[in-house]
Parts: structure tokens; C-alpha cells; sequence
């Protein structure tokens, strides 16, 4: 028999890349949290898994699939059951795909909003069904600026991620007065990545001045949403380099 180790708490961080989610990740872990990290690859996850064991802490790595049903409800049940309770979710999966709307199908529009908003609503709502039981716990939403307004050759993210914001409003009303924090976070501007190291280098040469979005500064504010009193709890919090254009 399988038991429960009620002693642990568990943030869940599905969507966990080698730059914001992975840095989320280590941050709860630093905090004792049991770090439970998603990809659609488990192989992919292994370095961070290890960096957070090397660093003390402990860290379970899934593959699954974020659009498939079944396979969310078999992961969290697994976590929930396995692991311990889930006390921090975040839905961190991107999908930013540029494409003229003279020439998008409907194939791709609508495998970004499974990515982008769909899957965000199945993995939050088998977590919230388990927060809601034990009234406390705290549900994070990566959005973007694509959440606020659409860009010009960005209809199918821009939807997709219009709907994750409503989504996570939606939430955040209904399961505020249970004691569970919903919040929505606006990641606006390059992060330190080697994508935009490698593809956008004049874009990358402003780190020196703070011109682009670090990881581990990210990751901190995730913390700083999950441990505020709930007093001052803050639904929507916008984050950009200085020098970004609004």
C-alpha cells in the first residue's frame, strides 16, 4: 500500500525549461519544497532534476503530456498520492509561434491553444480539486504581453493566451474566498536564454544592462506570490527589463 507522506509539500511546475521554469523550480526547492518538474520529454528534465539534488534538495522529474486528459489526471493522482500535496502549482508552458493570419491553419492555431491555454486549464483544475479539499494552496499562470493585447502576426498566441488570463481571473474569483491563491504573471521581454543568445545576439548584448529578463529574478517573484500574507494577495503581477517598450 501506497502511503501518503503528508510532511512534504510538492510544488508542481509543469512546463519546467532550462530558464524560467526550471529557475521556479529551484527556488521552491531551496525553500524544502519537493520540486515535481514536467516535459513532454523526461530525458530533457534530468540536468535540472540533478542540479536540485546536487544543491540538497529533492526533486522528481514526469514526462507528460499537458493536452492529454488522462495523462494529467494519472500525474497528479501520482504526485498527490506518491509524493505528498500539491501546495504550489505553476503553468508554465509557452507556445509563442508567429505566423501572418493570411497564412496560419487551423491545425497550428489550434495546437497553440491547447498548448497555451487548454492544458493550462486541465493540469489547474485536477490541482485545484485537491486544493479546494484542503482549502489552502497557491496556482501561478505564466502569461504575456500577448495575454493584454494582440500583435500583428501573433493571433493564434494572443488568443491562446487571452484565454489562459481569463482562465486564471475566472479561478482566482472562485477559489479566492477558499483560502487558494490564483495568480496571473506578464513576462514581457527577452529572457536570458541561449535561444536569444544564439538567434537574437544584439538583443542578447543588453544582459550587460539589464536589458533582458534573467531567470533567477523571475523565479523570485513566483516566490514572493506563493508566500504572501493573504491580506495583500496580488492577482496580476507585470514583470519587464527597465528598458522595454510598453
Amino acid at each position: 500500500m501506497t502511503i501518503t507522506l503528508n510532511n512534504k509539500k510538492v510544488v508542481l511546475v509543469v512546463g519546467a525549461g532550462n530558464a524560467t521554469g526550471g529557475a521556479i523550480a529551484r527556488r521552491f526547492a531551496r525553500e524544502g519544497y519537493v520540486a515535481c518538474v514536467t516535459r513532454r520529454s523526461a530525458d530533457k528534465l534530468q540536468p535540472l532534476v540533478g542540479s536540485i539534488r546536487q544543491s540538497g534538495g529533492e526533486a522528481h522529474g514526469f514526462a507528460s503530456d499537458a493536452r492529454k486528459e488522462d495523462d494529467v489526471v494519472a500525474l497528479i493522482e501520482r504526485i498527490e498520492t506518491e509524493i505528498g500535496p500539491i501546495e504550489a502549482f505553476v503553468f508554465n508552458i509557452g507556445a509563442n509561434v508567429p505566423c501572418s493570419i493570411l497564412e496560419e491553419t487551423a491545425r497550428k492555431y489550434f495546437k497553440i491553444w491547447e498548448m497555451a491555454c487548454f492544458s493550462g486549464f486541465l493540469n489547474a483544475r485536477e490541482v485545484a480539486l485537491r486544493m479546494a479539499k484542503r482549502k489552502r494552496g497557491t496556482l501561478l499562470f505564466t502569461g504575456a504581453t500577448a495575454g493584454l493585447r494582440g500583435a500583428a502576426n501573433f493571433a493564434a498566441f494572443a488568443g491562446a493566451k487571452h484565454g489562459l488570463r481569463a482562465l486564471a481571473q475566472s479561478m482566482a474569483r472562485e477559489l479566492g474566498p477558499m483560502n487558494i491563491h490564483v495568480a496571473h504573471v506578464v513576462v514581457d521581454g527577452a529572457i536570458d536564454t541561449d535561444f536569444i543568445r544564439t538567434q537574437f545576439p544584439e538583443r542578447y548584448a543588453l544582459k550587460d544592462e539589464d536589458g533582458i529578463l534573467d531567470p533567477e529574478h523571475i523565479a523570485e517573484n513566483y516566490w514572493y506570490l506563493h508566500s504572501q500574507p493573504r491580506d495583500a494577495w496580488t492577482f496580476e503581477l507585470d514583470l519587464r527589463p527597465w528598458n522595454e517598450r510598453w
